[in-house]
């Protein structure tokens, strides 16, 4: 039965991730539509237009340089009985919680990394030059900080050796959860701040998108909010309010350059940090 599962799991393993983006981002789509949280600024046209560009240049090249995805590796590393839940006799429910727990918590991490290290904030800072926040922003990576995330999640399963199922249910997680908290839409105060005792809100995210330094390092978290909690890089509320905070990075405001596909691909060799 399991080996039936697996083999279920990779064959289907992009129709799952794509329908379930597919179906989040049209929820968010519609909810922006209807209940924004902010007034923006920017042309949604240009902006859309450059965001999903990259999205697109960035799934055909790991398509290219990663044919296997995470499912695909997550099988070789059970075929080869390699890593941590390998070596453990776990009830299989506890196995794939804690999978999901680890691999999350490995994101938390490297987008801690990602702004600690100047090398990776020259690329993850194409992510927060964007000047407007919105779901597609939740898709503004720089192609070669999406390969060195690939390639960081294949080393977190090769050494926790978690099962395919896990790994699947966490890509649709982070895929759906880095769209919704992204989103420009209205959660009431209270219904937020009760999420947020589990999960990351768009009202915590947008946080971490502000122009000020002490408020881009918080609020990492992009699936669960217990991270920041942990390790006490939570910021309850941006100091100018949601409505007036300014997103972006401060040395880059030239929408011309930082809203447009070229400018975002040449963004991380820039001289200034």
């Amino acid at each position: 039965m399991e080996a039936g599962i697996d083999t279920l799991l990779l064959e289907r393993e992009a129709m799952f991730r794509m329908g379930f983006f597919a179906a989040v981002f049209i929820l968010m789509l519609v909810w922006e539509m209807l209940a924004p949280r902010r007034v923006l600024t920017i042309s949604k046209l240009q902006r859309w237009r450059s965001n999903l560009s990259l999205l697109l240049l960035n799934a055909m090249v790991l398509r290219l340089l990663f044919p296997a995805a995470a499912v695909g590796i997550a099988h070789s590393v059970q075929a080869m009985n390699w890593g941590l839940f390998n070596w453990l006799s776990l009830p299989a429910w506890i196995e794939i919680l804690a999978a999901v727990l680890l691999l999350d918590l490995a994101i938390y991490l490297q987008h801690l990394l990602m702004h600690r290290m100047p090398l990776l904030w020259r690329l993850h800072r194409v992510h927060h030059a964007d000047l407007d926040i919105d779901l597609t922003t939740g898709s503004r990576f720089h192609t070669i900080e999406i390969v060195f995330s690939m390639l960081l999640k294949w080393l977190v399963i090769l050494l926790l050796g978690p099962a395919l199922l896990a790994v699947l249910v966490f890509e649709i997680l982070l895929n759906g959860m880095a769209i919704f908290n992204h989103a420009n839409i209205s959660l009431p105060r209270g219904i937020d701040r009760a999420l947020r005792y589990l999960l990351v809100t768009p009202d915590m995210h947008r946080i971490h998108h502000s122009i000020l330094r002490r408020e881009t390092n918080s609020n990492y978290g992009f699936n669960l909010s217990l991270w920041d909690r942990i390790f006490r890089s939570y910021i309850d509320q941006p100091q100018a309010g949601h409505d007036a905070m300014t997103i972006g990075i401060p040395e880059f405001r030239d929408a011309r350059q930082v809203d447009r596909l070229p400018g975002m691909l040449a963004l991380p060799f820039l001289t200034r940090s």
